[in-house]
């Protein structure tokens, strides 16, 4: 923010102003449309005389943003008493309080609602104050006003239930949200309640508490709803996709969270319950999964052949053994050490959304995102269908051709996300970008043991995952795969991708090298089949939440207490 937007926010014009008592000094209060603020000390000398004592200090000025603002409420205080030289004092001349509550940030992108206690000398006054405030608030149309609230029980350490009544309900009552909240019974619950029972209509969002599972039903629901209602048809994969209306927030209660924390930092009930109530939008990218003409699912995170397919196919014979079945599953999947065979094609994405190692990480107002979606509507399912035939006899990348790779593989990912956890900081690509159109294809070769597990290990550090021989990575709007094993195509075939193949063929080399074919591990979920075709649907979905913040900045504002007695505003 920039001081000359600071200056224009105070003086916009005051909406109310009044000496209100704050903590053990008479201060001044003032609100206008975009701060709570500039409330200064009105006296400057020590009365001993008074039930309450005014330390003298020179006048402060201090804000609040109304944007940042989760609610104003009255407060019993009356008996409320301050702490003076070890002596108590009842508040007397300023018996009615009332408590505004706002958002402070804490280290590790947590948020932490807090709260400021005023007094004021009769009840017309509070009730004016909390009214005007949130009056205020309401006019905030990007605030939803009513959430339907879907919850899994069983995600995690069965706890969702737990977390949402007593970590997040109390904050969306502060926010005067009304919720309608459903307890899930069974898998796909809110999947289908989301495409046949509700009208989405009567609500300002969807929010799910759960792990990434959870989220995954969810929008499979909302976007399988929206196609519906506009009369699209799911089942062919270069058909346009409309983005849907509400958007989704999540509440993070399952083992890793790992959309939740690539989208806001952390995996904290309450900093998402409060981006829910500040009403963020933060557009994501979804990727339609098929096979042939069929639509097998929507993608948002990972899509991964081999490693972690086999992971997610293992753990998933363990279910008895909890969230620590992944890591037995995993260090037996890493010491089978299977690869596998195949065709990839794929169609890289201009240079102008940058590459997978350019350390350019997805933050909030992120201009790779912006330059994304404004290349969004010049690359229709159409023009990339047109442009893949025109091309089909080429195989270099350069101005919208395919590309197509053969060999053998240990592991084939596509991240849409920086893919981040707290056990992978990272993640799977770390400059992954959120809503570009685009997602990150990981290609890990065949490699010994040994080498394959430094690159496991650097998802853990700092190294550069990708800085290895037998690792590269592309930025693609589509890509599609062929397992060795598949019938073989023409190359007519291959260069097409509606109904018709985009490969140029099938590797047939070396046949007794192959282990067979692997599963493909789908944000959690193993698709029934390896020959699939992704396309990748630029900021079909939007969250509740703002993406990760940067570090100290002066683009947003807030107020903080700082050691318990006064307020000063930081970045």
């Amino acid at each position: 923010m920039l001081i000359s937007e600071f200056f224009i926010m105070v003086n916009q014009p005051t909406l109310l102003s009044s000496q209100l008592f704050y903590e053990n000094r008479v201060v001044e209060v003032t609100l206008n449309r975009v701060m709570l603020g500039f409330w200064k000390e009105i006296e400057t000398r020590r009365k001993r005389s008074a039930s309450f004592n005014c330390i003298s200090k020179d006048a402060d000025h201090h804000f609040l943003l109304v944007s940042e603002i989760v609610g104003a409420r009255e407060t019993e205080e009356e008996d409320q008493t301050n702490k003076d030289g070890g002596r108590k004092h009842k508040v007397l001349l300023y018996p009615y309080a009332f408590t505004v509550s706002y958002t402070e940030r804490t280290k590790h992108h947590c948020w932490r609602c807090k709260d400021i206690i005023f007094h004021c000398l009769d009840e017309a006054q509070r009730q004016q104050w909390v009214q005007t405030i949130n009056n205020q608030l309401s006019l905030l149309s990007i605030r939803p006003k009513r959430l339907l609230v879907y919850i899994n029980p069983y995600s995690g350490k069965q706890r969702g239930k737990w977390i949402y009544e007593q970590r997040v309900a109390p904050l969306f009552s502060r926010a005067s949200i009304s919720t309608d909240v459903i307890v899930t019974e069974s898998a796909n619950h809110a999947r289908d309640h989301l495409k046949t029972e509700v009208d989405l209509k009567q609500c300002d969002g969807v929010v799910c508490v759960g792990g990434d599972g959870m989220f995954s039903e969810v929008v499979h629901g909302l976007v399988s709803r929206t196609q519906s209602d506009s009369r699209v048809d799911q089942n062919q994969p270069n058909q346009d996709l409309v983005p849907c209306a509400l958007r989704i927030g999540i509440i993070p209660a399952g083992s890793t969270d790992c959309i939740c924390y690539s989208t806001t930092g952390t995996n904290d009930p309450v900093t998402s319950a409060l981006h829910i109530i500040m009403g963020d939008s933060q557009p994501m990218d979804v990727c339609s999964v098929h096979h042939n003409n069929t639509f097998l699912r929507y993608s948002v995170s990972l899509l991964g052949y081999g490693f972690y397919g086999d992971v997610l196919t293992d753990s998933e014979r363990k279910r008895w053994m909890g969230p620590s079945r992944y890591d037995f599953s995993g260090l037996k999947t890493f010491l089978t050490h299977q690869y596998y065979e195949g065709t990839v094609a794929f169609l890289p994405a201009e240079d102008n959304l940058g590459n997978p190692r350019d350390k350019i990480k997805c933050r909030t107002g992120c201009h790779i995102c912006e330059q994304g979606a404004n290349n969004a509507h010049l690359l229709s399912g159409d023009h990339v269908h047109k442009m893949a035939e025109e091309n089909s006899d080429k195989e270099t990348s350069g101005d919208g051709v395919w590309r197509v790779i053969r060999g053998k593989f240990l592991a084939i990912n596509a991240a849409s996300m920086s893919c981040a956890c707290p056990r992978s900081p990272r993640g799977l690509s770390p400059y992954a970008h959120l809503a570009d159109g685009t997602t990150d294809l990981i290609l890990v070769r065949k490699a010994s043991r040994l080498d394959f597990l430094r690159h496991l290990i650097r998802h853990t550090n700092k190294d550069d995952q990708f800085d290895m021989s037998f690792v590269e990575v592309h930025r693609v709007r589509r890509f599609r795969f062929v397992p060795k094993h598949s019938s073989v195509i023409s190359e007519v075939d291959l260069s097409e991708t509606s109904g018709k193949k985009i490969c140029n063929q099938v590797c047939t080399a070396h046949p007794n090298d192959d282990t067979g074919h692997s599963n493909w591990n789908c944000d959690g979920e193993i698709l029934p089949h390896a020959d699939i075709q992704v396309s990748v649907h630029c900021q079909l979905i939007r969250l509740f939440a703002r993406g990760v913040e940067r570090g100290t900045t002066f683009d947003t504002y807030t107020c903080s207490v700082i050691e318990g007695s006064s307020l000063s505003w930081q970045a």
